[in-house]
Order: C-alpha cells, then structure tokens, then sequence
C-alpha cells in the first residue's frame, strides 16, 4: 500500500503537467479520436439505437475542450458562413425531430446527426490552429490506415479475415465482419491523406524523406484496400485521387495512372496477389446497371423504398431513424430481409439492412426538403471553398471530402468509423475558411 500513494501521486502530477499542453494543442485529441477507431468495438448489436466506441469518447472530449477553450477567449470564432451551415444541420434535424413519427426515438438520431454532422467537425476546425495541427491529424489518418491495413493484408493472406465467396480472405482489419466497410474506408483515408502529404512536399523546399515515406505508405496501402474486395471504397478513392492530381498536376495525374497500372499488372498479373478476387469484383462494376448482383438489387430497392417514404412525408421527412421503422411497409416484396456476415469470431450472421445505404436518400427519407437543403448547403460550401487551394495540407482536405462525398451515394454513417466523417468535415471547413488559420 505504501509504494502505490507515490506512483498515484506521480500519476497526478504527469496528469497535471499534460492537460495544459493538450489545451494549447487540442489537435492532439483530434488525432487520438482518429487512431482510436482501431480499437476493436467487440461484437455489437447493429440494432441497438446508441453504440458508444473510444473514438466517440474522444471526440465529446475534444468537443468539451474546444467549448472551454472557447469560453476563455483562447481560440478564434467560428466564421458566420460556418456557423450558418452548421446551424442549418442542427435546425433541419430538430424540425424534423419535432414531426417526427416517433420524437422519442428521432431524439437519438438527432443526438447523433448533431455530433457527427455539428459538433465534432466545429471542434476540428477550432483545433486546426496552424499547420503542424493540421498535419498531425493527417498523420494520424496515415497511421490508423497502416495499422489496419498490416491487420488486413495479414488477414488475406493467412486466410483469417471474413467470408468472401465462402472463403476468408476478405480483410476487414480490427472491426470484424459485422463492419464490412471499417478497414477499407480507414485505408482508404489514409492512402489519400497519405498522396497529398507526399505531394505538399514536392519541390525544393519540400522534406524528400517524408515525401518518399508519404509515397510509400500510399503504395503499400493500396494492396489492402485491392483485397478489402470493397466496390465502393475502389470508387470513391478513384474519383478522390483523380481529383486530387488534377488539382495538384494534371501531368503527374497521367503518369501516376500509368505507373498504378503497372504495378496492378505486376502484382495481381504476375504475382497473383488478389488475382481471381479483385477482377470478378472489378468486372461486377460494370453490370451493376445490366445485371446487378443481389447486394446492388437490394440496394436499389432500398433507395426506391426511402423515395416512398419521402413522398409521404416531404417537408420535413419521418423523423431522424425513422427508416428502419417504415421499411418494411415501403419496400418492394423483393428486397432480402438482411446481409449475411461471416467470420472466425461470430461464425455466420444475417444482419437486417436498417438503412437505405445511400446518405442523401437517408437525409431525405428522415428529414425531408428541409434535411437535403441543409445538406447540400453544406457540403458544396465546404467543397468549393476546399477548390480554392492547390498546396499544402487542402489537397488533404478536397481529397477526403471527395471520398465522403462520392461514397454517401452508396453509403451513409453508421459504425465505428463514422466519426472519422466528422474530421474530415473539420479538416475540410478548415481549407474551406476564408481567414487563414492562426497560432495565439
């Protein structure tokens, strides 16, 4: 008992001498929310109205700071353009509660809607004081990708990732089968946060060891995301990387689409890394219009379902998580009562589709013309002002709002990476604001 008083207090004390330092660089908790969403969650009911994970616990902690930070004078104000987007989040999902066709339920979905879309990325964007802060939470994007991505690749060859085919190869990293999407879309961050580091360093004034190291990671995490076997992760970091070489160098967008297609001969022609997988998946692409699979079929089914209930309730939609209460008396007779999920851990599971797996129909569905209004403010604000820039850490910014933004038309929020979206709209308002970011 004696010796453990002194370890307590030299616990406080190293306590008392780092909470000062994160106030002054609340960054720091940004970044740990982001590295945070590698700790496995464990097996999860995906019926169950709130799921609370260590990243979301870190990002309320950062909310609360940046308020204290706020109230002692010790940050700059919001900008009143990003106040107003932000605020037309936060009053289109309060209208929409209010009508809701269940308020009780709909004040969760609210909660959630409030930290994702309001709260966390106001906290991001007050953190982002300079560019160190800027690129320790794109370094932390980096890191979580190659943790994950090592599990994956791991997974894939050892054959212990999740079902695939009835195989299990698929990588799916620390979130399991019942989060199919976790690891592409960490890997996917990463490899785009990854490119536009390497290419803020280009030039002579650039550091040539971290642009080397930047290109580096960005090739190696292209082989975990290949056997991911994720159709819309492919998409969205496509679309998100063509544009970021074009807003960086249109020339360098042809030789890298060169050199990326050699590589993908040498490694899946010649060394078969993936081979069978990744092209049946790529084919699949193609006929998703002519010959959908089931996946795709339900998902159209889905969005047609969410246009229905739209049309019953346009003003101001159903209600934040409303969808999974009205599906069924939608949707078409077709649609499959569920998804099937299978690995080592949970063995096989049909997990019931509880939303429509498209962002801007789940906003229309649940919170109507007011919801989608308020959306599409506030993504084309954040998206115009990220095209202002070509250098620096915005390419990081308008590279990841890219992905978000093309990846809602087939995907909406829901999971552990989730608040992974709210940084990335912080990141973004931050390139998107007109004053420059400063250092008190």
């Amino acid at each position: 008992m004696g010796s453990s008083a002194p370890e307590a207090s030299g616990r406080a004390a190293a306590l008392r001498r780092a909470l000062p330092a994160l106030a002054d660089r609340s960054s720091l908790l940004a970044a740990a929310t982001v590295l945070l969403v590698c700790v496995p969650a464990g097996e999860k009911d995906v019926t169950a109205a709130v799921h609370v994970t260590a990243a979301d616990v870190a990002s309320l902690a950062l909310v609360a700071l940046t308020a204290l930070n706020l109230l002692r004078g010790r940050l700059p104000a919001i900008s009143r353009a990003a106040c107003a987007l932000f605020g037309g989040i936060v009053v289109a999902a309060a209208v929409a509660t209010l009508g809701s066709i269940d308020p009780t339920t709909s004040l969760t979905g609210f909660v959630r809607l409030t930290q994702v879309f309001v709260l966390v990325p106001a906290a991001v964007l007050c953190s982002l004081r300079d560019r160190t802060d800027q690129r320790l939470v794109l370094g932390s994007f980096v890191l979580a990708a190659l943790i994950q991505g090592v599990v994956g690749a791991n997974q894939y060859l050892t054959r212990t990732g999740a079902s695939y085919t009835g195989q299990p190869i698929r990588a799916v990293g620390t979130f399991g089968a019942l989060d199919i999407m976790g690891m592409s879309t960490v890997v996917s961050y990463g490899l785009l946060a990854a490119l536009a580091l390497a290419l803020g360093e280009r030039g002579p004034d650039g550091n040539a060891r971290l642009r080397r190291a930047m290109f580096a990671a960005a090739a190696f995490l292209a082989f975990p995301l290949a056997v991911s076997f994720s159709r819309g992760s492919w998409i969205a970091t496509g679309v998100a990387v063509t544009v970021l070489l074009l807003r960086a160098d249109a020339r360098l967008l042809v030789r890298s689409a060169v050199l990326g297609l050699a590589a993908a001969v040498v490694l899946v022609g010649g060394l078969g890394l993936g081979a069978s997988g990744v092209t049946e998946r790529l084919s699949s692409i193609g006929s998703v219009s002519a010959a959908p699979d089931q996946s795709v079929s339900d998902r159209y089914d889905l969005w047609a379902t969410a246009g229905r209930i739209w049309q019953d309730h346009p003003v101001h939609g159903a209600g934040p998580k409303a969808f999974p209460r009205l599906r069924d008396s939608h949707a078409p007779l077709r649609l499959s009562s569920g998804s099937d999920a299978a690995d080592s851990t949970i063995g096989f599971q049909r997990e019931p589709l509880l939303s429509p797996h498209n962002m801007y129909f789940l906003v229309l569905s649940e919170q109507g013309l007011i919801g989608i209004t308020a959306y599409a403010a506030l993504f084309l604000g954040l998206l115009l002002g990220c095209l202002r820039h070509r250098r620096g850490t915005s390419l990081a910014a308008l590279a990841l709002l890219t992905w978000v933004l093309v990846d809602f038309l087939y995907a909406d929020i829901g999971g552990t990476t989730t608040v992974l979206t709210s940084v990335v709209l912080g990141l973004a308002a931050r390139a998107a604001a007109r004053e420059p970011a400063v250092t008190p």
